[in-house]
């Protein structure tokens, strides 16, 4: 008799295990698309950071995918693109816009102390595909807005490091 009852407590624990362990790894990978969904976020606020650092001192429309606003040919743009790499920013996703100092229209003329605003975008979709049909795509968006430090909309030629 103490023999049966053991089989009975072993196969109990055994239906029960199967019937939390769904539940446990829709947690566990819930917590996983979480912790990537923060992170592409986290890259896309990056990436917009980084190309209004370069747009406040250096308003090219072309250039090198550099962030050294040191560089005559650093382009906001570009350097963009390299910061959000690993959410897959493009040219596409990154839109510069110049407003005036009162942050209330476009800046007619770039000077110093108006604002260049930075939107990028992204999109975020759920490895798990339970997860990802509950939620579905996501796009993201980051702007960042910094006043304008210095005017130089045309790079001087390559010898030169500064505008």
């Amino acid at each position: 008799m103490i023999r049966k009852g053991r089989s009975r407590t072993h196969a109990q624990a055994i239906v029960e295990f199967a019937l939390v362990l769904p539940i446990f790894l829709l947690i566990l990978f819930g917590i996983i698309d979480a912790g990537r969904l923060i992170v592409t976020y986290n890259t896309l606020a990056n990436s917009a950071r980084s190309a209004a650092r370069v747009a406040i001192v250096n308003q090219s429309t072309a250039g090198t995918d550099t962030c050294d606003t040191l560089s005559a040919t650093a382009w906001p743009v570009g350097c963009g693109v390299v910061a959000g790499s690993a959410a897959g920013v493009e040219e596409a996703d990154i839109l510069l816009t110049y407003l005036n100092p009162t942050d209330t229209g476009p800046c007619v003329t770039l000077k110093i102390g108006c604002i260049v605003q930075v939107d990028v975008s992204g999109h975020f979709e759920a490895l798990t595909p339970f997860i990802g049909q509950l939620i579905g795509p996501i796009d993201l968006t980051s702007t960042t807005k910094m006043p304008i430090e210095n005017v130089c909309s045309n790079p001087p030629p390559a010898p030169l490091v500064q505008c």
